[in-house]
């Protein structure tokens, strides 16, 4: 992330808006299990409000800097692991539910993001949810935060073909506003 970025989402401004209005949108209604991954969390402002909750929370962090910071921050509260999303380092089937919140468009190509959800797919166990948020890309100040940062936008539109290609049933995909948020499940 660039300079810019790095400050909105390590500021208060953003940790309030994510546990008022990001966070509670992103998995109203969502049974989260008792195992649950969070993928790309990137300064932690939703890993800290996920820690709260009764489950067993993992968290995989592709940046070793956000990992050190995560880690000292949370302790031993959140599994922290450094690892990519297009190669999860967790067996199949481990987790009742996979999380992300505005980390997907940061994946450099079409195909990776693709490689996501695959992953996402085999770590689920049967029944298990992937559910989350992003944003759609559009609007000059979104374009500016990301100046010098990777962007790829995806189509919500486009999105239920691309959940199911990688294994997943899509359940629902709903934008409001230049957001969206998205659930799907893994049936078999």
């Amino acid at each position: 992330m660039n300079r810019v970025h790095n400050i909105l989402c390590s500021s208060r401004w953003w940790a309030r808006r994510v546990e008022s209005k990001l966070l509670p949108w992103g998995v109203k209604d969502v049974d989260l299990g008792d195992e649950v991954l969070e993928i790309g969390p990137g300064f932690g402002a939703t890993t800290r409000l996920l820690a709260s909750k009764p489950i067993r929370l993992t968290a995989l962090e592709l940046e070793s800097r956000y990992v050190r910071r995560l880690r000292a921050e949370l302790g031993d509260r959140v599994e922290i692991v450094q690892g990519d999303a297009t190669r999860l380092p967790f067996d199949d089937g481990t987790f009742s539910a996979v999380l992300c919140f505005t980390m997907l468009h940061h994946i450099p190509e079409r195909g990776l993001q693709d490689q996501v959800f695959a992953e996402v797919a085999r770590v689920l166990k049967p029944g298990g949810t992937f559910a989350g948020t992003d944003s759609i890309g559009t609007g000059a100040l979104f374009k500016l935060i990301h100046l010098g940062d990777t962007l790829l936008p995806i189509d919500p539109d486009e999105l239920p073909d691309r959940l199911r290609s990688g294994g997943l049933e899509p359940r629902e995909v709903r934008r409001v506003g230049n957001s969206f948020r998205f659930r799907a499940a893994k049936l078999t």
